[in-house]
């Protein structure tokens, strides 16, 4: 192991740098095109306070990888393929990066997340499934 010491902005730059970062956008047209699974891996509080991206995956980030692997015998039915194309979200897009990278160390050689996340997702305009109580 090495004994380099690497800070949080340091690290997030190098795995974006590795990344096809794409925007909300973007995501939105190869989800509905049947391209990519979208997976948010935002917390509980989170996507009861403002909504959910309907069809996407929902996955808390620490079963991120036994979720999404392949040849895990744990995995969600849509992880069925190496080649498979997820997109990440988290709530802003910081955190999102740092799971596609670790997904992509496992194989999944398309994982990407989207910039700036579920915050840029609404922000677009994009479909979100509100809350019930900010329904009411």
């Amino acid at each position: 192991m090495s004994d380099e010491r690497v800070g949080i902005d340091e690290l997030l730059e190098r795995v974006r740098s590795g990344l096809d970062r794409i925007g909300a956008r973007e995501a939105h047209k190869e989800y509905e095109a049947g391209d990519a699974l979208l997976v948010d891996t935002r917390y509980a509080a989170l996507r009861e306070r403002d909504g959910l991206i309907p069809g996407a995956l929902i996955v808390e980030r620490n079963e991120l990888e036994w979720r999404l692997d392949p040849l895990g015998s744990h995995r969600a039915p849509e992880a069925d393929s190496h080649d498979l194309r997820v997109v990440v979200f988290c709530n802003e897009g910081y955190a999102s990066s740092l799971a596609a990278a670790s997904l992509r160390q496992l194989g999944l050689h398309r994982a990407t997340d989207v910039i700036g996340g579920f915050q840029a997702w609404k922000a677009a305009g994009l479909p979100v499934l509100l809350p019930r109580a900010n329904r009411e």
